[in-house]
């Protein structure tokens, strides 16, 4: 006979409509038991980030870092030293090889992934069919097969994965979201973004690459199912300037951006990109581009009278117009740099009188305060970080959907993968929803 508490446990989860093996049963997290988590790796990304905004609510949801995994020597080191000497980690704290060594421990419930963007994908399936959820960064995958297989692999488990699209757990982008759906913006015409900053070292790390060896780390297994290449140590440590590793701007940065568009509009893909690109200043070897520009269409994909156009641009060498993101009606526009709405480009009176028509323009309106961007006092995380990562923790305790799902980072894989395939082809790339994959012509 079960005892009391499993039969709580097993109740709850059919009242949530959920089918998990019997297998699966001692891996389900009561409400105050202490959740243990995995760090796969211990990246720049989690040491200034990811850590900080886990501290903000470790201690009020009972999570704790039991463990790292990461296949440099050093990073595994280095994790121990960082978390211990912040007091962050677990008494039991553990450095795992790899993530099979991790994941092979029965004290672990949950996994935040920070390793190379073409591995968070894959890490991510290994997690989920381990029985883990997961924190999964951004670019959920630089690959369709990748993207299909993790997508897949989440449902199919029903696991906990929060994607750090964090613009999905900041208050003013759901006001802006809110506002739209509402019918009050009007249909959006066009939207203009923009990610400009002027740094040479961005995602350089030339003094780690003079200091990495081959054999304190595992090259083949960084690779996974890339194409297999002679030990490079740019492409291990400076991934982001190296495709097929990294996509780079799109990947890095616009998968922020575009999935906003899809949020707001409804729709989960593109219907075309074209996109331009190149090294044009910074030329250290990288492959990936510097200055980058894509046009999107979007709409229905049954009706091509109806839609509009994304246009995204950013450069690595000029920082002049920053992070911008504009969105705009016949009636004005949304300004996310503002978090205003306002009549300004709406139709004016004067103009739309000639043709018969009657004058449109938004109301003045804030969208309220995005998050205050001072870092916390007491980890020194970033705001919105911060809330993304409470919001995933929540979701763990309480089995909900986050607010970026799974699917969420699927469709801004499709969206980078598209406008890569275009910048490397020099050709349009278009989504045939009927087969699911994106058509080079």
């Amino acid at each position: 006979m079960e005892n009391r508490r499993e039969f709580i446990k097993k109740s709850a989860i059919a009242g949530l409509g959920m089918s998990i093996s019997a297998g699966s049963y001692a891996r389900i997290i009561g409400s105050n038991d202490r959740v243990r988590v995995g760090i796969i790796g211990f990246s720049d990304r989690f040491r200034q980030s990811l850590a900080p905004a886990f501290m903000d609510h470790s201690k009020d949801m009972n999570f704790a870092i039991v463990g790292v995994s990461d296949i440099w020597s050093r990073r595994r080191d280095e994790a121990e030293q960082y978390l211990k000497g912040k007091g962050w980690n677990d008494s039991s704290f553990f450095k795992a090889r790899n993530n099979d060594e991790l994941l092979d421990r029965k004290d672990v419930d949950a996994v935040i992934i920070s390793t190379a963007d073409f591995q968070h994908a894959q890490h991510c399936v290994a997690a989920v069919e381990s029985g883990r959820d997961a924190y999964c960064e951004k670019p959920f995958a630089e690959s369709l097969e990748d993207a299909r297989r993790a997508v897949k692999a989440v449902e199919t488990t029903k696991r906990i994965v929060q994607v750090g699209s964090q613009r999905r757990s900041a208050p003013n982008y759901h006001a802006a979201n809110n506002f739209i759906k509402s019918g009050k913006f009007g249909d959006i015409s066009m939207v203009e973004m923009t990610w400009n900053v002027n740094q040479p070292g961005r995602w350089r790390r030339p003094k780690l690459v003079s200091e990495i060896r081959k054999e304190d780390t595992d090259w083949d297994r960084f690779q996974l199912n890339r194409p297999k290449v002679a030990w490079d140590p740019r492409k291990y440590l400076e991934f982001r300037l190296f495709y097929p590793y990294s996509s780079g701007i799109p990947g890095q940065w616009m998968s922020h951006q575009i999935d906003t568009v899809h949020w707001f509009s409804g729709f989960d893909h593109p219907r075309s990109v074209v996109a331009n690109g190149g090294v044009y200043v910074w030329k250290d070897g990288r492959v990936n581009a510097d200055t980058f520009t894509a046009v999107f269409d979007y709409g229905p994909d049954n009706d091509k009278t109806k839609g509009f156009q994304v246009l995204y641009s950013s450069r690595m060498n000029n920082e002049a117009g920053g992070v911008k993101e504009y969105y705009f009606s016949n009636g004005g526009m949304i300004n996310l740099d503002t978090n205003k709405i306002s009549p300004e480009g709406g139709l004016e009176e004067k103009y739309a009188k000639d043709m018969g028509m009657k004058a449109n323009l938004l109301p003045t309106m804030s969208l309220g305060e995005g998050p205050k961007m001072e870092t916390s006092a007491n980890t020194g995380s970033d705001p919105m970080t911060s809330m993304h990562m409470q919001n995933w923790m929540e979701c763990v305790r309480t089995r909900k959907e986050p607010n970026a799902p799974a699917r969420v980072g699927f469709n801004h894989s499709v969206a980078n993968i598209m406008a890569t395939t275009a910048l490397h082809t020099g050709k349009r790339v278009t989504w045939d929803s009927t087969k699911q994959d994106m058509v080079i012509s």
